[in-house]
């Protein structure tokens, strides 16, 4: 592509098909919205019932928006989810794996009963969403895969090794799986969100010394909104980023060079 070929068309998302999972709820939800603003047709395979709510923020756009209601750490769910997808919007450009689970206790209270949970959800049904995504991207010869990674993919994490464990466990799956598909036209990059306002972070952000200490550690000086994730999405999904490979991108207003 010569420099003169660029524009702004190179963000767009007209014509692809997109799977986010968990994609009706927190962050996903996010994720979501930001690549059916950019033209994407979206399918939500999650457990969570959200009563409409992500359709009707979805109605404004152009997009096509399905759910499908699913656990995707069930035997053989991601390859039904990819059937489904693939019946309802005709074929898959794009994923997002977005759905996630963090359980926080005290190492010595810390067991597999909240260790094996975590890692199902956060890591081992990410790693079976590519696989079976893979399948499908590989003949087509183009594809985009963006893994949700966090802060805890670079740090340690008071109160759950397993959270720390998954996170860095999805940046190496990114990695790996840049270098595995690269050569078929497929791009591998995660996103690594900061500390953000959701319904899951409201203990911390309700502690006024929690707070302040976040707050002041983020040279941003704020908390993250989650529309503060919606660009790098569609950036990673779209042309703009065929040359991104392997990335872990992380959108956390400085925190890590603090």
């Amino acid at each position: 592509m010569h420099i003169t070929d660029f524009s702004l068309d190179h963000f767009s998302l007209r014509g692809k098909r997109a799977i986010v999972t968990g994609g009706n709820t927190g962050l996903g939800q996010a994720f979501t919205l930001a690549l059916a603003e950019a033209g994407a047709d979206v399918f939500v395979p999650t457990l969570f019932d959200d009563g409409g709510e992500t359709a009707a923020l979805l109605a404004r756009t152009a997009a096509g928006y399905r759910e499908q209601r699913v656990d995707i750490t069930e035997e053989g769910a991601p390859a039904r989810v990819l059937d489904a997808c693939v019946d309802a919007l005709g074929g898959v450009d794009i994923l997002v794996n977005s759905a996630g689970i963090s359980r926080i206790a005290d190492v010595t209270e810390f067991g597999r009963e909240l260790w094996d949970p975590m890692v199902a959800v956060n890591l081992t049904a990410a790693f079976e969403m590519s696989h079976e995504t893979a399948k499908l991207m590989i003949p087509q010869g183009s594809g985009k895969i963006i893994n949700i990674a966090s802060l805890f993919a670079f740090l340690g994490g008071l109160g759950s090794p397993a959270y720390a464990a998954t996170k860095h466990g999805i940046a190496g799956l990114t990695k790996a799986y840049a270098d595995e598909l690269g050569s078929h036209g497929i791009q591998v990059n995660a996103i690594a969100p900061g500390y953000f306002n959701t319904p899951i972070t409201e203990e911390s952000r309700s502690d006024p010394a929690a707070n302040q200490r976040i707050v002041d550690h983020t040279p941003a000086g704020r908390w993250g909104d989650v529309a503060d994730l919606m660009g790098a999405t569609v950036f990673l999904a779209s042309r703009a980023s065929d040359f991104v490979n392997g990335h872990v991108l992380s959108v956390d207003g400085g925190y890590l060079v603090r």
